[in-house]
């Protein structure tokens, strides 16, 4: 048995290779991209040895280093590879301090829980002397920050949430902003043994609950719901719930018990909704003018809401635009006023379809973990900051209601994540890459990550060691047995971490003493006691490895969202300083943040289609999640290389926008703003209100002119096109959503495409610094 993030499988081998995969058997809807893996696994842009950048080992660490991303590499040893690693974290903490490293490691970089890239480079570095660490996510940082600010937990995005078997059989209306792209739910950070989504909708439309999407994309509902389309402008989900929330309110439609024994600071709301403190009522014609939606629509959609048993969902991407906290608070205050959080089948919850156990009925039982171990410097970042911090050390920020510093970062260590596919506005990256002095990856891929770093050291992937699935949203605890050896001199971050630390004289402090398998046997027999004591009796760690997994019992009984405050508020009261759900909060209104105010209102972005900015860049850019690969994973695979056009990502436009600029389908295009350029393969779709385009995101940034800020990328990485900047001051979260650009047909002789082979190798320079080692 093995397991990845789209699920368990076992693997085909072919002399030492793998040759193919079935999936889990117990699963009857795996995920396509399984076929990915053969291909990606041996690909032929792997990274088969440790790789040194020419210019960093002739010139030594310079900051602000103009060869990164264009200059060749040289192939070292691992012996040398090791001691230049320990070297230079020795040399950066004695000269500048902990403070000056930065463990990024950042990503989806394995579903087992041993081998997780940034717990074990965590716990490296803790043990090593410190570094500056990250929070939040780039999944739902504005949600990861107001959600326990108004609700008193992130549950409602993070999980459970209310269970699909809470909704089938109560739920008459489901409105999702947004939509619920059901292709996230092929995929679990911790692995999958089964998936469930599809069957849970099908089962609940079938049963006579009707579907609302709610968006600029009709495709973000599934085909099985048979979901009514209500087609609103990119970003103004906040002003049409806002024209909701004032119908409910004007007609007397919202539940003003729940609201009065539930709520605080609805009374401080209602001025703002009806207009009297800044003389605009938020009414449906004014909502409708800024979403271009019928006020009608709205006042129609308000009346069956509040005359139904209604479920209102959003999905993660609509709080990664600019104020992105105000779609989410304005969520929950919408589902407030129906006021049917608690009851069966009704009230809100996040992120259904963003993973595979979104809505799953699963109990609460302890899971094989490693501990990431502690750090001795008490210093974070919010993660979509980190081109801020490398451009501005010593700059000043306001987080969460603090105010903070950015360090001096001399030295970024990375494991298991691509920041040039995570980030924004990816020339800007490029410019604040340079600044360190020296930048560590580990990485089994030839990524745009590993070409613009100084020592790339060759990662193993999953299929190449023995660890353990297991996700709290899953039944299944898989056991994931090495199915071949590792590719080239590929080694697993914990044997690399392993011999630096031996180097730096901390490996007791790090291993603890055990090997692979000893720290599964750990971890595996760690679980089972916590088990036990709930009264679950699991096998032992020898039976379950060689039956590769073992089935969690599903719980009795559905999970409610906030069943216990509904039913006594006083006895279950939320972990908000009210106790209750703050529609005012006293805590964000006295941070005094003009971007983020005391409740929820809806603030005109930089970049929409009602700015001036969309005179010269017409279209809204969604950068949405693909449907062929999980992020940038398995873009050399099968599934994600036969969706390309012309070898380009596929980039989707409305027929009408298509046809003003003389586009068809499967033309080269071009898409710019002001921040960059990429080529694409247009794909003419009807799915699409007008002014939108789509380019999914994950396509490995692939520049002209390597190394260069603002040259044309060839193979449409979104993130040459976003913005970088935060949501607000309150969580500073990434708004890769709130993007405009121009569309044009491509005229000339296309760039080839190169990310999919190496980068040049040459031998080694004569080394101008330092002393030779």
């Amino acid at each position: 048995m093995h397991s990845t993030h789209w699920g368990a499988l076992e693997v085909e081998r072919d002399q030492g290779r793998i040759s193919g995969v079935r999936s889990f058997e117990r699963d009857g809807d795996p995920s396509p991209l399984l076929a990915s893996i053969p291909g990606s696994v041996h690909a032929p842009n792997r990274l088969l040895a440790p790789m040194v950048r020419a210019g960093w080992l002739e010139h030594g660490p310079v900051r602000a280093s103009e060869g990164r991303g264009s200059d060749p590499y040289v192939e070292v040893s691992w012996d040398e590879a090791i001691e230049l690693v320990a070297s230079e974290l020795a040399r950066v903490r004695a000269e500048h301090g902990s403070t000056s490293i930065f463990g990024g490691s950042y990503g989806w970089s394995s579903a087992g829980r041993f081998h997780h890239a940034k717990t074990q480079l965590n716990r490296f570095l803790g043990v090593s002397g410190g570094y500056v660490s990250h929070l939040t996510n780039y999944s739902m940082a504005a949600a990861m920050i107001v959600l326990p600010r108004i609700v008193g937990s992130l549950e409602p995005a993070w999980g459970p949430g209310s269970s699909w078997d809470d909704l089938l059989g109560s739920t008459e209306l489901v409105v999702m902003f947004g939509g619920l792209p059901i292709k996230g739910a092929q995929v679990e950070s911790g692995g999958v043994g089964v998936h469930g989504t599809s069957d849970w909708l099908r089962r609940l439309r079938a049963s006579g609950t009707s579907f609302v999407n709610v968006g600029p994309n009709r495709d973000d509902a599934p085909a099985l719901v048979e979901a009514e389309w209500l087609s609103l402008r990119p970003n103004t989900d906040t002003a049409l719930m806002l024209g909701l929330a004032h119908t409910l309110y004007a007609e007397g439609l919202y539940d003003s018990a729940f609201v009065e024994r539930y709520c605080e600071g609805f009374d401080r709301f209602v001025p703002y909704l009806t207009g009297r403190v800044d003389g605009q009522s938020k009414d449906a014609r004014w909502a409708g003018a800024i979403a271009d939606v019928p006020a009608e629509e709205i006042r129609a959609l308000a009346r069956r809401m509040a005359s139904s048993r209604t479920f209102l969902t959003a999905v993660l991407s609509i709080q990664r635009g600019e104020h992105g906290e105000q779609p989410y608070w304005m969520l929950v205050t919408l589902a407030a006023m129906l006021g049917q959080i608690g009851l069966p089948g009704g009230g809100f919850g996040f992120g259904y379809g963003n993973s595979a156990g979104r809505g799953s009925p699963v109990g609460k039982l302890p899971i094989p973990t490693l501990s990431p171990g502690s750090n001795p410097v008490p210093l974070a970042i919010p993660v979509a900051r980190i081109a801020d911090m490398l451009l501005e050390p010593g700059g000043e920020y306001e987080f969460n209601g603090g105010r903070h510093v950015y360090p001096d970062i001399r030295l970024v260590y990375w494991a298991g994540g691509n920041p040039f596919h995570h980030h924004q506005d990816t020339n800007r990256l490029i410019e604040a890459w340079r600044r360190p002095e020296t930048i560590i990856v580990h990485e089994p891929w030839w990524t745009a990550t590993a070409r613009h770093s100084d020592i790339v050291l060759p990662a193993s992937t999953t299929f190449e060691r023995n660890d353990i699935a297991a996700s709290s949203r899953d039944r299944f605890v898989v056991a994931m047995q090495q199915a071949i050896e590792p590719v080239g001199e590929a080694r697993s971050d914990f044997e690399i971490l392993s011999a630096v630390a031996e180097r730096l004289g901390v490996a007791a402090e790090y291993t603890e003493g055990r090997s692979e398998l000893e720290w599964l046997r750990h971890m595996y027999e760690t679980a089972r006691a916590e088990a036990l004591a709930q009264e679950l009796e699991l096998p032992d760690f020898d039976s379950f490895w060689e039956r590769g997994y073992i089935e969690i019992p599903a719980p009795d009984g559905r999970h409610r969202l906030f069943e216990a405050f509904r039913d006594d508020p006083e006895a279950s009261p939320l972990a908000t300083p009210s106790g209750r759900i703050e529609i005012f909060s006293d805590t964000i209104a006295g941070f005094d943040y003009a971007d983020c105010p005391g409740h929820p209102v809806w603030l005109e972005p930089k970049e929409w289609l009602g700015s001036p900015l969309a005179a010269r860049f017409p279209l809204h850019l969604l950068s949405i999640q693909p449907a062929t690969r999980l992020h940038s994973q398995l873009d050399a695979g099968s599934v994600s290389q036969a969706s390309k056009v012309s070898g380009r990502e596929p980039c989707y436009l409305g027929a009408e926008d298509a046809a003003a600029r003389g586009i068809a389908d499967g033309d080269l295009v071009r898409l710019f703003n002001d921040r960059g350029a990429c080529l694409a393969g247009a794909v003419v779709t009807e799915g699409l209100r007008p002014g939108v385009v789509v380019l999914p995101v994950g396509a490995w940034y692939d520049p002209v002119e390597p190394g260069k800020v603002g040259t044309l990328d060839r193979h449409g990485n979104a993130n040459v096109l976003t913005a970088d900047r935060g949501t607000s001051r309150l969580a500073q979260g990434p708004t890769a959503l709130s993007a405009l650009v121009e569309v044009e047909r491509f005229e000339g002789v296309a760039p080839p495409v190169s990310i999919l082979s190496p980068p040049e190798t040459v031998e080694r320079p004569e080394r101008r610094w330092g002393t030779a080692s």
